[in-house]
């Protein structure tokens, strides 16, 4: 028989055991957890916080930045709604060339060619609007393999092709940008006397530039519509180099989000400077009879002038004292 000793320690042993089983938690797997609860999400994360922020050992805490909200939002404008304004823009004004040529044609000289020159450009002239022209059609290409490249020419040129490309391509966009600044700064102070905007824009607008029909209104150096491509230049070119700087120089200035809509102006006033430019060149070579002269030799034939800028030729005119009608000879040697 147990004695009554042993009893009591049997029953006090097997008391204390069902308290250290009633106390003990319960095991994690029992727990009830909701996978789809809001607390866990994403987005409810990213929302609760500006940003999600680690620790860095370097000086720049500003890279300690992990992830905030602006990023998605400048990571879809970057791949889906710049290539629909990017491609709407220029896609556009192509197709709007194309139709204007069909339909008009190349602006002919309806007075034909006299033989007789005037300048219009000097040669100082003619290198500052090369330079910066030809700087601005590599940083274009350069620039838009940045937004089309991958969709468009990876595919058909390889990851390695297009790895390369894009490398010299980079390089190429970066230190051309130092003339083109120059250049668009040049252009703003040789040409701001004759681009500012009068009544005979006024009028000239009015009249459709002379590009339908068979109207020639008058204009001075500059036309209105010369004068709306110098302020595209001027304007748009600031915003482009200002904004590209900033970039090129990261958080110099400004933080990650000064550094996304710096990116935001530098591509969208890029895509629409193309556009504009695509009719500017249009213009200035098939789609108007002696306009590349201009730009070319720096003469144009007198008849041109007379049609085209006839209070500018009138200037000229008095200016000089003579009826105009010069010889090419005698304007290479006047120039």
């Amino acid at each position: 028989m147990v004695s009554c000793g042993k009893f009591v320690r049997l029953a006090f042993g097997t008391w204390a055991l069902l308290l250290l089983v009633m106390a003990a938690p319960v095991p994690v797997c029992a727990q009830q957890v909701n996978p789809t609860a809001s607390s866990v999400r994403e987005q409810q994360l990213l929302q609760e916080f500006d940003r999600i922020q680690g620790r860095v050992s370097i000086p720049d805490q500003r890279s300690s930045v992990l992830v905030q909200p602006q990023g998605r939002e400048w990571r879809e404008f970057r791949t889906v709604i710049l290539r629909w304004i990017g491609g709407v823009a220029i896609i556009g004004m192509l197709a709007t060339i194309v139709i204007f040529y069909l339909t008009r044609g190349m602006v002919r000289l309806e007075s034909g060619r006299s033989g007789r020159t005037v300048v219009r450009f000097n040669v100082y002239e003619r290198f500052v609007h090369w330079m910066t022209a030809t700087c601005f059609i590599i940083l274009a290409i350069s620039g838009l393999n940045i937004t089309f490249g991958r969709p468009l020419l990876l595919p058909l040129i390889g990851f390695e092709a297009f790895s390369e490309w894009s490398q010299w391509a980079k390089y190429a966009h970066n230190y051309l940008s130092f003339p083109f600044t120059v250049g668009v700064v040049l252009i703003f102070l040789m040409w701001i006397a004759g681009n500012i905007p009068n009544k005979v824009d006024i009028e000239w607008a009015k009249r459709g530039g002379g590009m339908l029909g068979h109207d020639h209104p008058p204009a001075y150096r500059f036309n209105a519509g010369q004068k709306a491509i110098y302020w595209i230049v001027v304007i748009g070119g600031g915003l482009i180099a200002a904004s590209g700087y900033v970039l090129m120089f990261p958080f110099y200035t400004t933080g990650i989000e000064g550094m996304q809509m710096a990116q935001v102006v530098h591509a969208i006033v890029g895509v629409l400077f193309v556009a504009a430019m695509l009719a500017h060149i249009y213009i200035g070579t098939i789609g108007m009879e002696g306009a590349f002269e201009a730009m070319g030799s720096g003469d144009v034939d007198l008849n041109w002038a007379r049609e085209h800028h006839s209070l500018w030729l009138d200037e000229q005119m008095a200016r000089t004292g003579s009826d105009g009608k010069r010889s090419r000879s005698a304007t290479a040697a006047a120039e």
